[in-house]
């Protein structure tokens, strides 16, 4: 039973990290761009998108469908490099494995 008791405070010890890897992914952030820097973008460890940047020269009134997928393909990156971010962070903390539910 002794093993027992030490996976289970490894175990809490993973969690507590867990706890604190969350709030520092939350200060980490990634950038994305498309369009050739046109649209860019700033995502967090969270995935939340923190800011947009859209350059005047992407802005046509008669072509606002171009200006949507550009940002959208910003957003996609953005949020895929969090992910790549997250994601190494947690693989430092599990080493390596895959425990589902997590990321």
């Amino acid at each position: 039973m002794q093993n027992f008791g030490n996976i289970m405070k490894q175990a809490k010890k993973m969690q507590e990290r867990m706890v604190q890897l969350q709030d520092e992914l939350a200060a980490k952030t990634v950038e994305a761009t498309a369009g050739g820097g046109m649209v860019s973008v700033t995502v967090n460890g969270k995935f939340e998108l923190l800011s947009l940047k859209i350059e005047k020269e992407v802005v046509n009134p008669d072509d606002v469908e171009m200006l949507q997928d550009l940002v959208v393909a910003a957003v996609n990156e953005g949020v895929r490099k969090a992910q790549e971010m997250a994601s190494a962070e947690m693989g430092k903390i599990t080493g390596g494995m895959q425990i589902p539910g997590l990321m």
